[in-house]
């Protein structure tokens, strides 16, 4: 990652930190060497897990290994939209309505092996099964959906890698638990690559995750729900998007999530009326203190998404 961040900076790979008073320049397209790592982890896991652990059923070591592989191309796939649209830019990348259909063509590696579960666990429903519907709808639409609103929920240092590990790391234990620890593992795979970024994008960033990790998180969310039937979970712990969306809708989807900053590094919301999780943060927080910065944001939505994991746990040990 210093490395990374030493020629994004050369080749002018730069954005501009926008909760900064001297909105300062740093480096971007970080996910690209999350994603990397990620693949390279997940690669590894079942390059030991095929060569030096011994299967007395091959028949399903063959089909949770082509389920992995293919949760990797869908991530790959997204990861290069996500990479095409931060090359592009912020401003002239794709549009908005391309996103989720290109999205919905990367999770077609997820679609031809048929992953997942047809029986759906749905929150006040419960279960149901709609059989050959879930590849060919559930699947590409929770992807989609899970890539483009994980990128919403963004733009101040480290809340996206946070939000990913604090997510992915709650999925990848209900995995194990459900008992699909090969879930789990290339779950952690992705956690671990985050952990690492996170130490490069917190507070103050030396490094913007970009698109190409939004996107590619998100998609994992969905991916691991989809693979340990957990949709259920991703659901729950998915409700600070779901906030986030109704907020940005409240906007026309026009309103930035970005702060009003004041010249000692102080947030203020820019608009009268709120219109991002982000904002409505800034606004609680301005009622127990007098001065509410980026990195008190950023840990009120985490300490705010580890409240819903462990009251999703709660219910569960009721249930």
């Amino acid at each position: 990652m210093p490395h990374w961040i030493k020629r994004a900076k050369k080749a002018g790979l730069i954005g501009k930190d926008m909760n900064k008073p001297d909105k300062r320049e740093v480096a971007e397209l970080g996910g690209i060497i999350v994603l990397f790592a990620f693949i390279l982890g997940t690669l590894f896991y079942i390059a030991v897990d095929t060569f030096f652990i011994e299967h007395t059923n091959l028949t399903s070591l063959l089909g949770r290994d082509l389920t992995i592989m293919a949760a990797l191309a869908t991530i790959l796939l997204v990861g290069i939209i996500g990479m095409v649209d931060d090359i592009l830019g912020w401003k002239i990348g794709l549009r908005q309505m391309q996103k989720p259909f290109l999205v919905l063509f990367a999770s077609l590696p997820m679609v031809v092996v048929n992953a997942g579960h047809s029986t759906l666990a749905l929150p006040l429903i419960g279960q149901i099964n709609i059989g050959v519907l879930f590849p060919l709808l559930v699947v590409p639409i929770a992807i989609s959906a899970a890539a483009n609103g994980f990128n919403m929920l963004a733009g101040y240092n480290g809340l996206e890698a946070g939000m990913g590990t604090i997510i992915l790391s709650i999925l990848s234990f209900l995995a194990w638990k459900n008992n699909n620890p090969h879930i789990a593992v290339m779950g952690l795979c992705m956690v671990f690559a985050l952990i690492t970024f996170y130490y490069f994008n917190k507070f103050p960033a030396k490094v913007f995750p970009g698109n190409t990790l939004t996107y590619s998180v998100g998609a994992m969310v969905a991916v691991l729900a989809i693979t340990a039937n957990l949709e259920r979970a991703a659901l729950f712990l998915f409700i600070p998007y779901f906030i986030e969306l109704i907020l940005k809708a409240r906007g026309k989807m026009q309103k930035e999530s970005f702060a009003k900053v004041n010249e000692d590094g102080s947030l203020e919301t820019p608009y009268n009326k709120v219109y991002g999780l982000e904002h409505l943060s800034i606004k609680l927080l301005k009622k127990i203190k007098n001065k509410v910065y980026e990195k008190d944001v950023v840990y009120s939505i985490f300490a705010f998404e580890i409240l819903l994991g462990i009251i999703y746990f709660g219910f569960k040990a009721v249930v």
